[in-house]
């Protein structure tokens, strides 16, 4: 198996590309939703989280108050950074789980939706491949105003507090251009399946696994021949 990060940019598409990816049987792990599960109530992340920042970040449920929090860090480095290393690597934990569990169902990738692949960097290091769902500056701000129903200028307010999708894509392994028609689009998302099931770069981690997995119950069988006093 191999990891392929896949992310995008507001109103670019991501969401309609991922949809086409399920319903092709592909295994998909949404970040965001391990992120606001990993801060629940009873989880450690949740308790360290209003350790650090105070009950002032809790709902009357007892839930994290997102949106206080994201004030409470906002322009603040020093903060934001404490936050990501309450939340990440919990985040990497439960990624791991998941992605294990795909391994044992016999896929042969899993894809990661993050929105901040490359603002972040922390989980590049894992993706054997890189996907960025592109559409160029004009669409992406048209789509904006019109699904949102925001004037001109606060959906060019929205898209400049983004990476840009341009760079994004200089930066990518494989650009997915959702700029045009969507029949285009989908066609791009079914050839480039097709190139990650059919490529041979999940074979070292199986046969590795399955190598290990022989030698642990060859081991098992040499101590128990060897050690257990026959009947």
């Amino acid at each position: 198996m191999f990891l392929v990060g896949l992310t995008g940019g507001i109103a670019s598409g991501k969401s309609s590309v991922i949809q086409v990816f399920q319903q092709l049987g592909c295994a998909v792990i949404d970040v965001d939703i391990i992120a606001r599960h990993i801060v629940q109530p009873g989880y450690p992340a949740h308790r360290r989280i209003v350790e650090a920042f105070g009950t002032e970040v809790l709902l009357e449920n007892g839930d994290i108050d997102r949106k206080v929090l994201g004030d409470l860090i906002f322009n603040q480095p020093d903060r934001r950074h404490l936050l990501n290393s309450i939340t990440h690597p919990e985040i990497c934990k439960e990624m791991m789980k998941e992605t294990f569990k795909y391994f044992l169902r016999g896929y042969r990738y899993v894809i990661l939706d993050i929105p901040l692949l490359f603002e972040t960097k922390k989980l590049l290091k894992y993706m054997k491949h890189t996907v960025v769902v592109y559409c160029d500056r004009d669409t992406q701000l048209a789509r904006l105003m019109r699904r949102n129903n925001l004037s001109r200028e606060d959906a060019e307010a929205r898209i400049k507090a983004q990476l840009p999708l341009k760079d994004k894509a200089r930066m990518a392994r494989h650009v997915l251009d959702n700029s045009g028609e969507w029949s285009v689009t989908k066609r791009q998302v079914v050839l480039l399946h097709a190139e990650l099931e059919h490529s041979l770069e999940y074979l070292p981690l199986r046969l590795g696994v399955l190598t290990g997995l022989a030698g642990i119950v060859g081991l098992f069988y040499l101590l128990t021949h060897y050690l257990l006093p026959s009947p």
